[in-house]
């Protein structure tokens, strides 16, 4: 299955197969005629598909790798030291190739590695974890951690190829599954009713396997064009950001040990849905639906942290521009919405969330 990004010149397209893993290279080839090759990965993804990719590139490319510790604390401002200093002595240069092996966090922190090293290298984004596969390795959103906050130092910079390969989930432990249909379950709100029926009617993430690449290929398309509209993010793609106002701050507040990202987007959307229809913004019944789904898929929709410990951090966030906070709303399932607020949309009601 072939989507593509159109972008003009920085257009690339995105394929999804099973076992697409095993003939990377030729894919590669058709997008990167250098002969260097970066892999960068974590000690959890290379262990189980580094070797593989090497093997597919190694009668084409000269290839490199840097395996970093798994988890959110790799993706911060103090860890890309170690990458530059990796892709010096590789001797990498612009016209040489970064792959990003890995979930979120390698594709976020290997993608601003890439747009930042010699001002911009070729980048193939390989998403390894089920959030990755639906959402981040699409759309040249890239970026680390500050201390004060999630993202904070980034770039757009979009790869030249995103391979996905459904089976390669198969690995992945249950939580870090349910944290991808955290995702999922965002495109269902926000432009894919269908698709929210779909979760509804099935009973867990085993239930879907077999629609899996179909379900991967409709959350990738909504991104594409969403994307294709909006590619740096001041209007319809702001929609990619419902729960993520709130999510951002309850994974900073335990310093991203204790709800996963696609977690704390799952808290984020039934709260911040909940809020929206006690001030009439969205229709009665949507935050139940919500509740509903993420219980079924074993996902947190309650976090235990009081509103008025959130919002401080809140007023940092990017979407915050002078004194205005764009918040993504739903009008029902599969309608969204920006809506431009306040802080005080969040301080009307200051509880435990």
């Amino acid at each position: 299955m072939k989507l593509n990004v159109d972008l003009g010149d920085k257009s690339y397209p995105i394929y999804i197969e099973n076992n697409i893993l095993d003939r990377a290279s030729d894919y590669i080839a058709k997008v990167f005629s250098g002969r260097r090759v970066m892999i960068i990965s974590d000690d959890n993804v290379y262990p189980l598909f580094g070797e593989r990719l090497k093997r597919s590139l190694s009668g084409s490319f000269d290839c490199h790798e840097l395996v970093l510790p798994h988890g959110e604390s790799t993706k911060a401002f103090k860890t890309l030291p170690v990458v530059y200093l990796a892709l010096l002595n590789a001797r990498l240069t612009r016209s040489d190739l970064i792959i990003a092996l890995g979930g979120g966090v390698i594709g976020d922190l290997a993608g601003f590695a890439a747009a930042t090293y010699l001002r911009g290298v070729n980048l193939v984004q390989i998403p390894t974890s089920l959030l990755a596969q639906v959402d981040s390795s699409v759309g040249g959103k890239v970026a680390v951690d500050l201390p004060q906050g999630k993202n904070l130092a980034g770039a757009f910079y979009q790869p030249a190829l995103v391979l996905i390969d459904p089976l390669v989930l198969d690995t992945l432990d249950e939580r870090f599954i349910n944290d991808g249909m955290g995702e999922v379950i965002k495109y269902g709100c926000i432009r894919d009713a269908g698709l929210f029926h779909t979760l509804e009617t099935h009973s867990s993430f085993a239930d879907l396997k077999e629609e899996l690449p179909a379900i991967i290929s409709s959350c990738v398309d909504i991104k594409r064009n969403v994307v294709e509209h909006d590619q740096f993010d001041t209007g319809e793609r702001m929609l990619l950001n419902f729960g993520h106002t709130l999510a951002h701050t309850i994974e900073q507040y335990h310093n991203y040990r204790r709800e996963s990202h696609g977690e704390a987007v799952a808290i984020g959307m039934y709260q911040i849905t909940k809020l929206s229809e006690e001030q009439c913004l969205t229709a009665p019944g949507n935050a139940g639906r919500i509740l509903e789904l993420l219980k079924q898929y074993r996902l947190p929709y309650e976090c235990g942290i009081p509103l008025r410990e959130l919002t401080e951090v809140i007023e940092l966030d990017k979407k915050n521009l002078n004194g205005r906070l764009n918040i993504v709303l739903l009008r029902e399932i599969g309608n969204s919405y920006v809506h431009p607020t306040t802080i005080d949309f969040f301080k009307r009601n200051l509880r435990t969330i």
